[in-house]
């Protein structure tokens, strides 16, 4: 703009604030301009020189002007007028109603030209006028270019400067309403945003609630949140609280790598609950072998790669009843899921056991196999088949040797939880356990306790598991009483690379190597197998430990945000169906009231003196009051 023409006295735009030319050396111009502007107090206003180039100013006007200190002081009360009449006139004239202006074209309209000394006083007040917008773009190249705005825009930004220049006085009519239980929604729901934040765990305070005069707590921000018709009671805040998106891993593993892989020849079971979306194992007897052939994610997932590094910060799979958010990302299952397509690539355990089922022997391949989907109950029938019956009769005798070995086996009910994204229906069903259910467990336990004696005989640094050995009373009752006396023995089981026995399953070596699509320590576990049979670079044990305990802790926090989650949608179901009633079966005593176990809904409720009762006792229950917010329902008896 005119920048040829920028000689002594003209004024420019420097950072935002005016300037005057004072002097030009070579290819540079000498400006002055205020540092501090003066103040009520008394404090003189501050000026300063600055040699600066041609791009970083903008010339407002040739000059000469009179001063910069007349530039700065310039006022015109007349001006508010003039730039209405102005905006009016361009808007009614079509062929200007929708063009950029030029700040002398404004000028030339609105005052019939502009003068050296008004110049920033007439470009400051279009940029803080709510009619015209000025263009950044055309700003970044020099020319000051001012575009009017439509009737809803300016409504919005009055709207804006209204509500900043009386903010006080308009939170403090909000608390107000909010104290009395009555927000004006959808007005004051931009205000609640902040109770929502905490709610969420996504701040350690709230001023809202402070000046409401409510406790500072998440439950009491839920509470608040659906009181005034925020939230619905079916909003599930768990897995945000506990830093989860409800969204899949976002980054692409792209298809599986192109290597030389073994081509098995026989067909070989992925065998899941009807729901299963995500297989990632399968298995098969060879006649001599049995083999468990999992899915190889980790062809693609280098260590420490932005695909890796997510996943360890995700450290599993989350699945909640409205469906699951991915350790890796939702479209990597077409390639990397087993029985999706005709040919599937495994990393694959073939295990070599004698008699009695103990193994004699365990090698791990990069494999081809073709693989067949079956669900529990269609397993179930086929069980005699030549194709399952070895592999159902492998795992009696594997389970029979870990129970010899002292294996604690626990038996507890587990449903499935559904809801309907539209109507937020919930479906609870108990899920139906077969022996084909035992049997993939049986084959999981034997390839974990494989990886794990393979990765010790080789050195391997690995994430093995264990749990060291519960201390049983003398007298465990049977039913569900005596199960769940057996649950609050149990020791926590733990991660690292040392490996230890897990008194749990009955092994002296184990290792989780079965789900790398949805957990991280079984994805690392692959990496070292993987890396170890193409003698590439193997992780050493510091490097495992960290990525093991790093992986470990997301878990555990992914899994306490699906236990709420659960727990969450079974307190909606109830509330949906208030006339239900549930067989239930007292399970333990504390002091005077009684545990009881509702097998139908998988959950735990204490009745209050009630110490009447015997263990496996039947009662009927029915709902009687629910607090969604602290988790917490009322059951009385039938």
């Amino acid at each position: 703009m005119y920048i040829k023409n920028m000689t002594k006295n003209s004024v420019v735009l420097y950072k935002n604030s005016a300037a005057v030319v004072i002097d030009r050396d070579g290819d540079k111009y000498l400006i002055r301009f205020c540092t501090q502007p003066a103040t009520p107090t008394g404090k003189k206003a501050v000026y300063g020189e600055q040699k600066v180039r041609e791009k970083d100013v903008i010339l407002l006007h040739e000059g000469p002007c009179s001063s910069l200190e007349k530039v700065l002081a310039y006022e015109d009360s007349s001006f508010t007028n003039q730039l209405m009449e102005t905006y009016e006139l361009l808007q009614s004239d079509e062929s200007t109603a929708n063009e950029p202006i030029s700040l002398n074209d404004f000028a030339d309209y609105a005052r019939g030209g502009l003068k050296a000394d008004e110049a920033w006083f007439v470009y400051s007040s279009l940029v803080a006028d709510p009619h015209f917008a000025l263009s950044v773009e055309e700003l970044k190249n020099g020319n000051l270019i001012f575009t009017m705005r439509t009737q809803t825009e300016i409504d919005a930004i009055n709207q804006k400067n209204y509500e900043k220049e009386h903010e006080q006085e308009i939170r403090t009519a909000f608390i107000k309403r909010l104290k009395s239980g009555k927000l004006d929604l959808p007005g004051d729901a931009k205000f609640m945003g902040e109770v929502e934040a905490y709610a969420l765990c996504k701040t350690e305070k709230s001023k809202t609630l402070a000046e409401a005069g409510i406790s500072q707590t998440i439950e009491k921000a839920h509470k608040l949140l659906i009181d005034t018709g925020i939230w619905d009671s079916t909003k599930n805040p768990y897995p945000t609280r506990f830093g989860f998106s409800f969204d899949s891993a976002r980054e692409q593993l792209g298809a599986m790598p192109e290597e030389e892989r073994m081509e098995v020849s026989h067909v070989a079971y992925a065998i899941d609950g009807e729901h299963s979306t995500d297989p990632d194992d399968a298995v098969a007897f060879d006649g001599e072998y049995l083999w468990v052939h999992i899915a190889d994610p980790a062809s693609s997932v280098e260590p420490d790669s932005k695909i890796d590094i997510a996943a360890r910060g995700r450290g599993t799979t989350l699945y909640i009843p409205e469906g699951a958010s991915r350790m890796l990302c939702e479209s990597c299952l077409e390639d990397y899921a087993l029985g999706l397509k005709e040919d599937s690539c495994a990393l694959s355990f073939r295990i070599k056991v004698d008699e009695n089922s103990q193994i004699e022997d365990c090698s791990v391949f990069r494999t081809k196999v073709k693989v067949h989907r079956l669900t529990y109950k269609q397993a179930e029938e086929q069980k005699d088949s030549p194709e399952l019956k070895p592999l159902f009769e492998l795992a009696r005798k594997n389970k029979l040797r870990r129970e010899q070995n002292n294996a604690v086996t626990i038996q507890m009910p587990e449903v499935h939880i559904t809801v309907d994204k539209e109507t937020k229906k919930v479906t609870v069903e108990p899920d139906e356990k077969y022996e084909s259910n035992d049997m993939i467990a049986e084959c999981m336990i034997m390839a974990g306790e494989g990886a794990a004696r393979f990765a010790f005989k080789n050195q391997i640094p690995f994430p093995f598991v264990s749990q060291e050995a519960p201390e049983f009373p003398e007298n465990i009752p049977e039913g569900w009483a005596g199960s769940f006396a057996k649950i609050k023995c149990m020791r926590r089981r733990s991660v690292g690379i040392t490996p230890a026995p897990h008194a749990g399953l009955g092994v002296s070596f184990y290792s989780q190597v079965t789900s790398p699509l949805r957990r991280y320590s079984d994805l690392i576990a692959h990496q070292q197998l993987r890396a170890f049979i193409k003698g590439e670079r193997i992780l050493n044990k510091d490097e495992m430990l960290e990525r093991v305990a790093a992986g470990d802790a997301a878990s555990i926090a992914a899994k306490k945000a699906s236990r709420l989650s659960d727990t969450h949608w079974k307190l909606v179901y109830l509330m949906q169906n208030p006339e239900n009633v549930y067989e239930a079966f007292c399970i333990d005593f504390k002091g005077k009231d009684a545990l009881f176990l509702i097998p139908a809904l998988d959950m735990q409720t204490m009745l209050n003196n009630t110490n009447d009762f015997q263990l496996n006792q039947k009662v009927a229950l029915k709902m009687s009051k629910v607090d969604i917010t602290i988790q917490n329902v009322t059951f009385s008896i039938v």
